[in-house]
């Protein structure tokens, strides 16, 4: 072993994500009742399928973003592109071919806006102060705050752009009426449109880069596999290794020549209905799968009376994608919030000027209520548990959510079953699989 890999492995035993990836797999592994043999034949088959076969994104051409785009223009650029997500090209490697300099990493829509709720709350702090206090935030000290801000990452720089943003806000007569003397809270709640123009319009917030704040909440590293892997690379690195997206790459070409996502392999899995090794398991009950493959106990919701911004904060706590909105004593099932249904925060500006007194249930029933007809806003899926893995597969797949809720009888939530689990169902790794077939450590990847 290289030093250099040793060193990737002493910061992998470091790092709470990784060994979680493996504690992750083997507690999958070690419920699911397949037979070894059916579980060699479907390895086998994934590893057959090359990744060239799997169907292009819409349009044929991947969107990236530049790192050195600003906040706002990401925003437009994956609003106007109906995409949740992203590759970040570094702006300082634009004539290299190798992906390692070529690729900061992916951004996630959601990410975005997790970042400007968490300004708002220290914007809320900053125009709690009196009126002389704030307007004390004049051109020069927002000049300062703005290049110290720009230079760090994390809180400071958090803190710092809200400062300076807030601070140009006031002295042209934006916000200072609305948030001077008043608690946090209440200034938060009567800033509303205006913090959003403050956000993306004033300055340094209007020149925040995407590569100041691509390693906030639900940041991907960029791994890619070349045309010619297997789907198994794809499968595992979606599955074990805990990434939503998979660039596909021509080694020595600039371009990315596919993004293979979660949701797109489940509904290649259900255009596999007929063969052979696709019916053996399909009908199969969940249960056969050791799904799901948590507790009732250990599956975290959020009751329909909390304020919204708790559910947001417990998705963003323990790195989940969803939760679900229960009631009553026995938890019974009354909706799904997805990280993606943040971003009705700041598309609906009368959401978000109240956004900390919104109930997740007054939140569910405005989205749904005003986006029924364009179907992105679903009820909650539910399964039971002796339903077949493949009317599972099928649901996942019509509806393209990205997870479905196991209950009882009496619609008491007693699992979870995500895009990651699905996948994670069908096949197992290889010894050394990564470092043998790929040529690279997927874990010293993840470890950067």
């Amino acid at each position: 072993m290289s030093q250099p890999q040793a060193q990737a492995q002493e910061a992998a035993k470091g790092s709470g994500k990784l060994p979680d990836c493996d504690a992750y797999f083997e507690k999958i592994q070690s419920r699911k009742k397949l037979p070894p043999s059916l579980q060699e034949t479907l390895t086998a088959a994934f590893m057959r399928i090359p990744v060239s076969s799997f169907p292009q994104v819409p349009g044929g051409k991947v969107i990236e973003i530049q790192g050195d785009a600003s906040v706002a223009d990401a925003v437009r650029v994956l609003s106007e592109n109906n995409i949740l997500s992203a590759p970040v090209r570094n702006p300082e490697a634009k004539t290299s071919t190798d992906w390692r300099d070529r690729y900061l990493g992916i951004i996630d829509y959601s990410a975005v806006i997790l970042w400007v709720l968490e300004s708002a709350e220290v914007a809320a702090l900053a125009l709690s102060a009196s009126s002389a206090t704030a307007a004390g935030l004049g051109a020069g000290t927002v000049g300062a705050l703005g290049a110290l801000a720009l230079g760090v990452t994390g809180p400071a720089a958090v803190a710092g752009l809200t400062a300076a943003a807030v601070g140009a806000a006031v002295v042209g007569g934006i916000a200072a009426e609305k948030g001077a003397g008043q608690d946090a809270p209440t200034a938060a709640d009567n800033l509303g449109e205006d913090f959003y123009k403050v956000i993306l319009q004033e300055e340094p917030f209007k020149s925040t880069t995407v590569k100041s704040i691509i390693k906030s909440y639900r940041w991907a590293p960029f791994v890619p596999v070349a045309e010619e892997s297997s789907m198994l690379s794809v499968l595992l690195l979606l599955s074990k290794y805990r990434l939503r997206n998979v660039p596909v790459i021509e080694p020595g070409k600039p371009d990315i020549k596919n993004f293979i996502t979660q949701s797109a392999v489940v509904h290649g899995l259900e255009g596999c209905k007929g063969r052979d090794w696709f019916d053996s398991i399909a009908s199969r009950p969940i249960n056969d799968l050791g799904l799901p493959f948590m507790s009732s106990n250990e599956v975290i919701s959020v009751r329909s009376n909390e304020l919204i911004l708790e559910a947001f904060k417990r998705m963003k706590d323990n790195q989940i994608g969803g939760l679900p909105v229960v009631s009553g004593p026995k938890k019974k099932i009354v909706g799904n919030i997805s990280i993606r249904d943040i971003r009705y925060l700041l598309l609906k500006p009368e959401l978000f000027r109240n956004f900390r007194r919104l109930t997740v249930m007054h939140f569910m029933s405005t989205v749904i209520e005003e986006n029924q007809e364009t179907g992105k806003i679903v009820p909650p899926l539910t399964c039971q548990q002796d339903a077949t893995m493949g009317s599972v597969i099928e649901t996942l797949a019509s509806k393209s959510v990205h997870r479905i809720y196991v209950v009882s009888r009496e619609d008491e939530v007693t699992g979870v079953i995500t895009l990651r689990d699905f996948i994670s169902c069908f096949i197992f790794e290889p010894p050394y699989y990564f470092d043998n077939y790929l040529g690279f450590s997927v874990k010293e990847m993840l470890s950067q």
